[in-house]
């Protein structure tokens, strides 16, 4: 079939693969199992219910306001991301959109509510400003929602109200406005509900909801909290049954290593006490920066830690009397905090049984699809030394030197060419590639998400991790990540650094090596002193070539020179701030910022084509170096730099890359 937001055909597939690796709907998010619609050419499926799906919905119960609902799919290159009016979660999957309003309905929560237009048991509750329709028996689908009292997924009878549209438990609305409670003996506690987070004093922990309060001192207790069950059992997170003890006092979690107060579980025949919260932890993950799976263990032995007993997360110590997530393989020392683990659910899966361990290693190793589609020609060693790649439409021959001095760039990684390459075997096309860079997986797990990576190559792309315009190839994970930044391992040695440094996704403090802050998700940071690097520090080329030098500049990363003088940039013939990195050449003292040596975009390719309606009706071309040095047409200036040019040849427009920042 062809379906209207994915380019290439999609192939109806009958059976599922045995042993293959996990793949996702792109319409609903959910895992793809056969019968499904598939793409042969890239990391693209859909269910056969999604892919079938009806582009418009003439009229649906949860917005009765307005006529029509029309299916959309965010485009890769937004920023933004849709809320659900139902589940209020942000997806990038399917959505129903209203042209008329801010109304957006995911395709999953569209399917679910179709129902609800054949319950007609309307009634008005003291509870909540608008009327309620009852569900008395509420479908399987409805787990996956949670409600906004208590937070928990949706099960039993039910109210929802159309006019927000919300869905309630029928026992959080219909309970006692007034509770008297073991934790609280003093003072009777009141319902209410406050838009604002609320922290609990049992849990200990911030929620949204309502909230059973004292008005007479400052406690607050979580709806979920105040209806905790007495006995909880799972045996696949824990062999014995956990008994609420409800009083007030603190303790420090067997299972995670936090204290608490007020509410615990315990369990006598393993001598342990919990929080709530752990009495549900899953005894096996599968997390994406590590290699195997991972197993909680209440307590660790001396034996089971080799040289690490360090969080491979935060590199803070794990106490090995209290819980943790470590690797059982021989020989692996793998080991973190349990909430550490858990922070990111986009980080790790649950593994239901220890078998499907040996799976998910084995699905790994077939995932590794080669970028080479076709071998031509092998020498002696049986070396590929001519192949075709999906990246490129002509043949490529294997180089160990460049047979010209020019300054080429991989197309690839975008670094300058250096041996072993592939060249184009068509003498007009400049088209390179490290052999390195060639022979990368076109499909494979990546330690930045749980999904698989697939690798694709664009002539203009936003990398949104080192936030650069780039060209070349780039991983598709949860981001757009180009090649530089995709190499990069979440836990590093670094020249410039004694310590080792690991990536930390809530980390955003002033990078060490430019100098900016507020990178969010973005940074690297030691974990024994204050230094933090951003991913386009990191990703910076150790040395480059540059017009005002003959010699290399390499990448320095501290200014040890006392003399004024020094601290200028030879370029731009501005100050340097000594305690950032800097391009110098020790021959001739030569000393430049980054972004003087490398200009504003050093990983686009001379002469791609784009579109850029904001600024010029037409299409433009970039280019390094100018020929004639014509002039600004927003400046007035020499372009001598960078800059782009209008592909049309009777219009003269052009532009400095530093007059006007693409972002």
């Amino acid at each position: 079939m062809k379906h209207d937001f994915h380019e290439h055909p999609l192939v109806f597939v009958e059976k599922q693969s045995d042993g293959g690796q996990k793949a996702y709907c792109s319409a609903c998010g959910d895992v793809v199992s056969a019968p499904c619609f598939s793409c042969a050419l890239c990391n693209y499926h859909l269910h056969t219910k999604c892919a079938e799906a009806p582009y418009s919905i003439s009229s649906h119960p949860l917005h009765p306001r307005h006529s029509g609902l029309f299916l959309r799919q965010i485009p890769s290159d937004y920023s933004w991301v849709y809320s659900c009016a139902l589940c209020k979660e942000k997806r990038n999957i399917f959505f129903y959109k209203c042209y008329d309003c801010w109304f957006f309905l995911d395709i999953k929560c569209a399917d679910l509510s179709s129902s609800y237009s054949k319950v007609n048991q309307e009634s008005k509750h003291v509870a909540h400003q608008h009327p309620l329709t009852l569900i008395q028996s509420p479908i399987e689908e409805h787990k996956r929602l949670y409600c906004p009292c208590c937070l928990e997924p949706l099960v039993g009878p039910l109210y929802i109200c159309f006019n927000c549209p919300l869905i309630f438990h029928k026992k959080c609305l219909d309970g006692s406005n007034k509770l008297k409670h073991p934790s609280h003996r003093i003072h009777p506690l009141f319902l209410e509900s406050d838009k604002k987070t609320l922290f609990c004093k049992l849990c200990q922990k911030e929620h949204d909801g309502f909230f059973y309060s004292c008005y007479v001192c400052d406690f607050k207790m979580n709806i979920t909290c105040a209806w905790l069950k007495p006995i909880v059992e799972d045996k696949r997170c824990h062999p014995h049954p956990f008994t609420l003890v409800q009083r007030q006092g603190s303790f420090i979690c067997d299972a995670c290593g936090i204290e608490g107060n007020y509410v615990s579980y315990i369990c006598s025949p393993c001598n342990i006490v919990v929080h709530k919260d752990c009495t549900k932890l899953p005894r096996i993950i599968k997390f994406s920066r590590h290699d195997h799976c991972l197993f909680h263990k209440y307590f660790l032995e001396t034996q089971e830690l080799t040289r690490q007993d360090h969080c491979k997360i935060c590199f803070n110590e794990v106490k090995l009397e209290h819980g943790s997530f470590s690797c059982v393989k021989p020989g692996c020392s793998y080991v973190a905090h349990v909430n550490c683990a858990l922070e990111d659910d986009s980080f790790y899966e649950v593994v239901e049984q220890e078998s499907q361990c040996e799976e998910i290693y084995g699905s790994s190793a077939k995932s590794l699809q080669s970028s080479i589609d076709r071998v031509l020609e092998v020498n002696e060693d049986g070396e590929a030394t001519k192949i075709e790649h999906f990246s490129h439409q002509h043949c490529l021959v294997l180089a160990d030197k460049m047979t010209e001095e020019t300054d080429r760039q991989c197309d690839g990684c975008m670094l300058p060419v250096s041996t072993p390459f592939y060249y184009c075997s068509e003498s007009e096309c400049h088209f390179y590639l490290h052999k390195n860079c060639a022979e990368l997986p076109r499909v494979k797990r990546h330690w930045f998400d749980r999904s698989s990576a697939t690798l694709y190559s664009t002539r203009f792309q936003d990398c949104d991790l080192c936030h650069r315009y780039c060209s070349g190839f780039f991983y598709k994970i949860a981001l757009d990540v180009c090649l530089r930044c995709a190499e990069v391992a979440d836990i590093i040695e670094f020249p410039g650094h004694e310590h080792i440094l690991f990536y930390d996704f809530k980390c955003s403090e002033r990078c060490n090596g430019c100098g900016k802050s507020g990178m969010g998700y973005c940074t690297f940071r030691c974990g024994k002193c204050s230094f933090v690097l951003d991913f386009a520090c990191l990703s910076l080329p150790r040395s480059v070539l540059h017009k005002s030098d003959q010699h290399m500049l390499n990448l320095t990363y501290r200014d040890d020179n006392d003399y004024s003088k020094h601290r200028y940039c030879d370029i731009c013939e501005g100050k340097r701030d000594p305690s950032l990195w800097y391009y110098s050449c020790s021959i001739c003292d030569t000393s430049a910022h980054p972004d003087c040596v490398l200009g504003h975009y050093p990983f686009l390719k001379d002469g791609i084509t784009f579109s850029w309606r904001d600024i010029h009706r037409h299409d433009f071309l970039f280019f390094r170096k100018a020929e004639g040095y014509s002039d600004c047409s927003h400046c007035g200036k020499s372009c001598r730099e960078e800059f782009f040019k209008c592909v049309e040849p009777t219009c003269n427009y052009i532009i400095h890359c530093k007059c006007v920042e693409l972002d």
